[in-house]
């Protein structure tokens, strides 16, 4: 039987906007089924995960398989949290519930804001908003997330927003912060920083869950969570947060197995080199580090995570983590190459169901976390494997030269893409013809500006008298880029540039 938070039952289950109860569905119930019928999250199975699946030559996951993983990552662990003892299920009770329905609709919804073509496609949306637009929050995935679900997308009772329950709109909320709020606190050392706020938080953070212009919105979901401190995530944030870095740190390396990307030789030289010489590596200066020896990347991941978290960090766990990884990963799975065999596959399934087995029973819950933690954690040991894991995923794919020329190409078009709608809706000859979408975003975020002036005049000082329509034009088109699929985004940007030798079929559905 499923473990229900009792805290639920008053302010969390709330809605901006009343509804009846039909057949006395489950609120939570609910989200969740308007969260998986939306377009935004069908676009997920066409928008890269890592890799694209054209590139790949073998099945990877997509924004969308990885979604639905995390979903049930999360939901065990929810589970497994109703179903500790006593003094645990009191602790998450007065801490505002962690209710498996609700992790699952948060992780189903936790990728909604990804743009095309991966993390790199995210960071350089975010540097056109910026730069380009001159957005001062720029783009970030999570906060897109947040939009979408309580502006963006619609339902039968708004056209503005899913209009989710208060526990579900609070669970996405992975950074609850914004960026800009950053701007005026004291410096801090990195390991006083929340995770994801970056260590210069005078530039603003560098992840956030929330626009300025949804920031009130941020605050009134939290509110039904008093016990939640500042800038902590609910618990059924927490999970579906640990269960994305299950997930990713385990189901990726499958992929990447599968894809043959991942050789035995270098990711074991690597681990073996720095399990040999640790002592003497820890004895060089940074500087002296060189990434393309082996064994010197490993000791300066081992660094910045013990910069970053000191209160977790632990050489000895550290270095039982990366035989742990290398007796399994290495010596086990990669021992032997995939050659698509019912073997193979079995090999692949069995390495992630242990890891996946193992992370997600280590949670527990603390009353008082550190400020680089969250209520919820992964425990000592597994918190260390995690590390490992994604350092053999980050060193021996993201950083491949192959696919950073691929990337970049990719990049390229984001850029395009931003620049062309922009010079397009500043045309006083031609605006009028830009895509119908795009017009009515345009008019929608104009109005939160102005409703954002009126909230927050502080905001504004310094802005012309033309600010609040340019603000909303850069967010609109920052909002159509982000809603694109792979795919879509390639179709466009030939259009845009005259490239395109299909005109009905690349500009249908703009």
């Amino acid at each position: 039987m499923e473990y229900r938070a009792k805290t639920h039952q008053s302010g969390g289950r709330d809605r901006a906007i009343a509804e009846p109860s039909l057949n006395d569905e489950d609120e939570f119930r609910v989200d969740i089924e308007r969260i998986r019928f939306s377009p935004y999250f069908s676009r997920l199975s066409s928008v890269t995960q890592v890799i694209p699946q054209a590139g790949s030559g073998t099945l990877v996951h997509n924004r969308l398989t990885h979604s639905l993983k995390v979903s049930a990552v999360a939901r065990s662990i929810a589970i497994r949290l109703g179903n500790a003892d006593e003094s645990t299920r009191r602790l998450v009770d007065h801490l505002g519930g962690c209710d498996p329905v609700v992790v699952q609709a948060a992780a189903a919804a936790h990728d909604l804001g990804h743009p095309p073509f991966g993390h790199l496609g995210e960071l350089e949306l975010d540097r056109v908003a910026r730069g380009t637009l001159n957005l001062p929050d720029g783009f970030e995935g999570n906060a897109q997330t947040f939009r979408i679900l309580t502006a963006l997308d619609s339902c039968d009772a708004t056209a503005r927003g899913m209009n989710l329950t208060r526990a579900v709109r609070a669970a996405v909320l992975k950074y609850p912060w914004t960026r800009n709020e950053w701007r005026a606190l004291a410096p801090l050392a990195p390991e006083m920083l929340p995770r994801g706020v970056g260590t210069d938080p005078a530039a603003g953070a560098l992840k956030y869950s929330a626009y300025d212009v949804d920031a009130h919105e941020m605050a009134d979901v939290l509110s039904v969570f008093p016990n939640i401190g500042q800038h902590q995530q609910t618990l059924e944030s927490s999970v579906m947060d640990i269960a994305d870095d299950i997930a990713y740190a385990v189901h990726d390396l499958d992929d990447f197995y599968r894809a043959g990307v991942l050789q035995y030789t270098s990711v074991s030289a690597e681990l073996r080199a720095w399990l040999e010489h640790s002592a003497s590596l820890g004895q060089l200066k940074q500087a002296e580090l060189d990434a393309r020896r082996p064994g010197h990347a490993l000791e300066q991941t081992w660094r910045r995570a013990l910069a970053k978290d000191p209160w977790i960090a632990d050489a000895q766990a550290f270095r039982e983590s990366v035989e742990r990884v290398g007796h399994d990963l290495v010596d086990g799975l990669l021992g032997v190459p995939y050659d698509g065999g019912l073997e193979a596959d079995r090999a692949v399934t069995a390495f992630t169901r242990r890891w996946i087995e193992r992370l997600q029973t280590s949670v527990t819950v603390e009353q008082t976390p550190t400020v680089r933690s969250g209520h919820v954690r992964l425990g000592d040991e597994a918190w260390h494997d995690v590390i490992v894991l994604k350092f053999v995923h980050s060193r021996f794919v993201l950083e491949r030269p192959d696919l950073a020329v691929y990337q970049r190409g990719q990049t390229r078009i984001i850029r395009s893409l931003a620049e062309g709608f922009h010079n397009w809706l500043n045309d006083p000859d031609d605006a009028g013809r830009a895509p119908r979408r795009l017009l009515d975003s345009v008019e929608a975020a104009t109005q939160e500006y102005r409703n954002l002036r009126e909230l927050s005049p502080e905001l504004f000082r310094q802005a012309g008298p033309d600010e609040v329509q340019r603000l909303g034009q850069s967010r609109a088109i920052v909002d159509y880029i982000a809603s694109f699929t792979d795919a879509q985004a390639v179709s466009l940007n030939a259009l845009l540039t005259g490239t395109a030798d299909n005109l009905w079929e690349a500009g249908r559905g703009l």
